[in-house]
């Protein structure tokens, strides 16, 4: 299986998060990619190559204008209007009737983010622009014939709306990628199983029923990202019936997860699908700090094959996983699994 990354994920640093009432050094870092790459390396998944770029219009594809210039921008704006040089950092979000953005970069954060686990820093749109362009490198491969690829994107992308960032995302990878696929013109299944509901693809995809979202993940009314993942979001519009939701509680079981992946993959057989993409969140793992499922390392080659068990073209996308120490060996179980060598 080809592997993609990218440098640039190096770029981006932030120096600490709010969570839970706390200032904490990101779970999110560099040193998830740096575990990822080695232990890909060292088990000779397939070839590691570096992301092509395909410039910024796949990207507008997914995310608004707006947002956009805001991320590549926003940083140095902050900085020259007083803003603490640590990061850009909402201190007022716009919530619900507080919805016309202010002209002040200072107040730019609060309109674009909703919670204060993403802050921005100089290198910040530098790195997800990388990640997306590792995205659309490992998809091209899938259009080009090959039956799977991975792609190693940090910062992840799966809680990125359209127009607003969160959870450490802020362009979603693997929805940039999967409105890379459908443009081969058939249709793309996205499946996320990162522990936390991929609620930016699901925005970004929820009146379209040309292609279909599925996530397995903790429910919202215990775990991030709380307000959206509920079993009764089914899409709307031209998109009813093409969103999937399976919430899972505390302490979720191996048996009890793959009893999901089943229910997850025969909706994507349903669909039709052509392409097949994976949010591929390992913080499902019982040790992970961010999740409070009890999945053992085994878990991740068993899921690695029911998913090649579907016979679609795969592309594997990062997202979380904060379980430092495992996270290389989970990784590759699931890739090998996919490949049939686990």
């Amino acid at each position: 299986m080809h592997c993609i990354y990218t440098p640039a994920s190096a770029l981006h640093n932030p120096p600490f998060e709010l969570i839970e009432g706390q200032v904490v050094t990101p779970h999110e870092s560099q040193q998830r990619a740096d575990i990822i790459h080695a232990a890909i390396r060292q088990a000779q998944i397939g070839p590691i190559s570096e992301a092509a770029d395909h410039g910024r219009a796949p990207i507008e594809a997914i995310h608004s204008p707006d947002y956009l210039d805001y991320l590549e921008h926003i940083y140095v704006r902050w900085v020259a209007a007083g803003g603490h040089p640590a990061a850009a950092l909402a201190d007022t979000l716009a919530v619900r009737w507080m919805r016309r953005p202010s002209l002040s970069p200072l107040a730019l954060p609060g309109y674009y983010a909703y919670d204060l686990s993403s802050a921005i820093v100089a290198g910040t749109y530098q790195a997800a622009y990388g990640a997306a362009q590792a995205a659309l490198t490992a998809a091209s491969l899938l259009r080009a014939g090959e039956r799977a690829a991975y792609a190693l994107c940090r910062p992840p992308g799966h809680h990125a709306g359209r127009d607003l960032h969160g959870g450490y995302c802020y362009l979603n990878n693997a929805a940039i990628a999967a409105q890379f696929l459908r443009q081969a013109g058939q249709p793309v299944a996205v499946l996320d199983i990162d522990f936390h509901h991929g609620n930016g693809t699901q925005q970004i995809f929820y009146g379209r029923g040309d292609l279909l979202t599925v996530s397995i993940h903790g429910s919202p009314d215990r775990v991030y990202p709380y307000f959206l993942g509920f079993a009764d979001e089914l899409g709307e519009g031209e998109g009813e019936g093409a969103n999937l939701n399976i919430p899972l509680e505390k302490g979720t079981t191996n048996g009890q997860f793959l009893a999901a992946l089943e229910q997850a993959l025969e909706r994507v057989a349903q669909f039709g699908a052509a392409y097949l993409v994976i949010s591929t969140g390992l913080d499902t793992f019982g040790s992970d700090p961010l999740g409070d499922f009890a999945l053992t390392s085994d878990a991740y080659a068993q899921i690695g094959a029911r998913i090649a068990q579907a016979g679609l073209p795969t592309l594997f996308v990062q997202e979380g996983g904060y379980a430092v120490a495992e996270l290389g060996t989970n990784v590759v179980g699931l890739l090998a699994g996919f490949e049939g060598t686990r």
